[in-house]
């Protein structure tokens, strides 16, 4: 099922300059990881997803505790199979299996809506890798329709921005030609089955790969002069929107103008090493924060301005055990303990989180669904950790290269 057909919004307030607006906040969606062994039990997270006004979770697994947690709470779920177990699902026994085991046993209670089939393949370049995804992608979707749920399911899988070759101007978007022949059996897998295209996009790594080039500005949603489109004379002020169009932009170019594209993963450090500039609470209270309140609009970006943004922020924690340099483990919205990292501007709601939270709780209750072929978190190192190329802007003609040469002339 399209994602794109689930709208919620809740009453929240914003705070601007110590004026209090209510507003209707649009649907928002987090990632949920857990690479750290100090986090709370899942019954106590969905207080925490509700407080933000989250209707939506990305998982990148099937945690049976998390599934079980989330029952009957309205929340919606993207589950993920990892990228170690695209090899075995070529086979459609196995998909049928994985699929019964690890979605079909939680529904209706637990609303999923989505599974993702590997993250980030493409960008690995392991050609074996790569070669089981569409065969896996295609076995999952077979088996939910020998299960009578691919109305209601659909199969995707996530990319990082490195698959585009040029992304400035959005408007001249295009993938990568060494991956073309790889995309392209994707994009007719779902332009077949109605899902959607989901990308990783992430403008913090623009801004800290040449911070006094990059106007901090434009990639946290601030008040800018933005650029012009000079192909389209489309407006841009901020970077996500301008990413977000080059992948519009790369598929309408292969013939697929009709498919939605929905951000996974995006979000901003509030703690990093000394080589990362702008990974600070403030940065990433603005760049979250902000985003949000974009979504609250309900506007689409300067070329899609009627399609509904679709995000994930990244993430609901701070996980202290993922590889990686110290922004790794800071992209949280909360502290394992329940605590803000830092404030959203977002009124939290009466939910309450308790002070004698149980941490790294990983029994369920006796009547939880068995998990089996790979369902449990560990298999988040695999499709997550800092090893991933979550390069933002790729390609000869880079998207933050040309950003800084334009912010530079109007700076």
């Amino acid at each position: 099922m399209d994602l794109c057909r689930f709208h919620y919004c809740f009453s929240g307030i914003i705070f601007f300059s110590g004026i209090v607006f209510p507003v209707m906040v649009a649907s928002i969606g987090v990632n949920y990881g857990q690479i750290a062994n100090n986090l709370p039990l899942p019954e106590n997270v969905v207080p925490l997803v509700k407080s933000i006004g989250a209707t939506k979770v990305k998982l990148y697994d099937a945690d049976p505790r998390v599934l079980q947690a989330f029952a009957n709470t309205g929340v919606e779920f993207i589950v993920g199979l990892g990228n170690d177990l695209l090899g075995k699902m070529k086979d459609v026994d196995k998909a049928q299996t994985w699929v019964k085991t690890n979605v079909q046993a939680y529904l209706p209670a637990t609303k999923i809506s989505s599974i993702f089939v590997g993250n980030e393949v493409l960008t690995f370049n392991d050609t074996t890798l790569t070669g089981c995804l569409v065969p896996a992608m295609q076995s999952v979707h077979t088996a939910l329709v020998n299960l009578g749920l691919d109305k209601q399911v659909s199969v995707t899988t996530a990319h990082s921005l490195a698959i585009l070759e040029t992304s400035y101007p959005p408007s001249s978007g295009a993938f990568r030609r060494d991956l073309t022949s790889c995309i392209t059996p994707i994009l007719n897998f779902h332009a077949k089955t109605g899902s959607p295209f989901l990308i990783n996009a992430y403008p913090y790594f623009a801004y800290k790969a040449s911070p006094k080039q990059v106007s901090l500005d434009f990639v946290l949603f601030q008040q800018n002069q933005g650029i012009i489109d000079p192909s389209t004379n489309l407006h841009y002020d901020n970077m996500l929107f301008a990413q977000i169009d080059a992948v519009y932009a790369a598929l309408a170019a292969l013939g697929y103008k009709k498919l939605p594209v929905h951000i996974s993963e995006t979000g901003w450090p509030s703690k990093g090493d000394e080589d990362e500039a702008g990974a600070t609470p403030d940065n990433a209270k603005k760049y979250n924060g902000n985003l949000m309140k974009l979504m609250s609009q309900k506007k689409g970006t300067p070329m899609k301005p009627d399609s509904d943004l679709n995000i994930y922020v990244f993430a609901m924690f701070n996980e202290n055990m993922k590889p990686g340099p110290t922004s790794e483990r800071n992209y949280g919205l909360f502290k394992p303990d329940g605590t803000p990292v830092y404030s959203l501007g977002i009124a939290l709601s009466n939910s309450t989180f308790s002070n004698t939270t149980s941490f790294g709780g990983s029994s369920g209750s006796s009547d939880t669904p068995a998990s089996s072929q790979g369902s449990s978190s560990t298999g988040y190192l695999t499709i997550s950790s800092a090893n991933t190329k979550r390069y933002p802007l790729v390609g000869p003609v880079s998207f933050f290269f040309m950003f800084m040469i334009k912010l530079l002339l109007i700076s």
